[in-house]
């Protein structure tokens, strides 16, 4: 049985670190940033040690809105590949088991139900920052990668997309997928049945509007949606 102090989580004051905080029946250790600096190797190794970590899982990152990626590309890199660098080679100091968050849109998003063997080509700046901190996960074998597709409840816009295909589901949902992979290592996909977003987001909402991508000039994938299988016969053992 894990204790308290066994793990920790970094971006704890992201939108899914607030939700693990409040509505997961673990109990985790959540390190500010000052606690815990992402871009300061020492202050990683320094705070894991002193906790006896067994596990560190690794969300804190650079997110929305997925323009600053391509404005402040910089930033994107600090953030997303050089910090989870930095926390991966603290992990392999200090033996400690990895769970890294990634994302769907490291997939091309070109043909959907995508496995975890198939071929990846992010389509936007996010997800080459996501790919980036995988690189450096991949290189640990003590680890889990998570490509993740996962959203707030209730949905943030007022428009929801109709053509594109994704497997979102909300957090509070995933919570209890997630704490049921703890001891997988290698690379999972996580989400909900594939759909698009538009018909997710209308059953809690009928209200929400329509908006079309192909119409829209940007680089979001299409068929972004991920192959569950691996995750299916990991939740049937419970």
């Amino acid at each position: 049985m894990l204790k308290k102090s066994n793990i920790v989580v970094t971006g704890g004051s992201g939108r899914f670190g607030e939700v693990l905080k409040n509505k997961s029946k673990l109990k985790y250790i959540f390190p500010t940033k000052k606690q815990l600096n992402i871009l300061d190797l020492e202050s990683i190794v320094s705070y894991l040690k002193n906790r006896k970590t067994k596990i560190l899982i690794h969300l804190a990152g650079l997110s929305r809105p997925l323009s600053v990626h391509e404005k402040k590309i910089s930033q994107s890199i600090q953030l997303n590949i050089i910090g989870t660098s930095n926390i991966v080679m603290a992990c392999e100091k200090l033996n400690v088991k990895l769970i890294y968050f990634s994302t769907s849109y490291v997939y091309p998003g070109i043909k959907g139900n995508y496995k975890e063997t198939d071929s990846l080509l992010p389509s936007n700046n996010y997800a080459w920052s996501k790919l980036g901190g995988e690189s450096a996960v991949h290189m640990y074998k003590n680890s889990l990668i998570l490509r993740v597709s996962m959203t707030e409840k209730p949905f943030v816009h007022e428009y929801a997309y109709a053509d594109m295909i994704t497997n979102f589901i909300y957090h509070n949902e995933f919570i209890r997928i997630f704490e049921k992979t703890l001891n997988q290592k290698g690379i999972l996909n996580i989400g909900g049945p594939s759909r698009t977003v538009y018909n997710f987001v209308k059953i809690d909402n009928p209200k929400i509007k329509k908006k079309y991508l192909k119409k829209e000039n940007n680089n979001m994938p299409l068929k972004a949606s991920m192959n569950l299988n691996k995750l299916k016969k990991i939740i049937q053992k419970f």
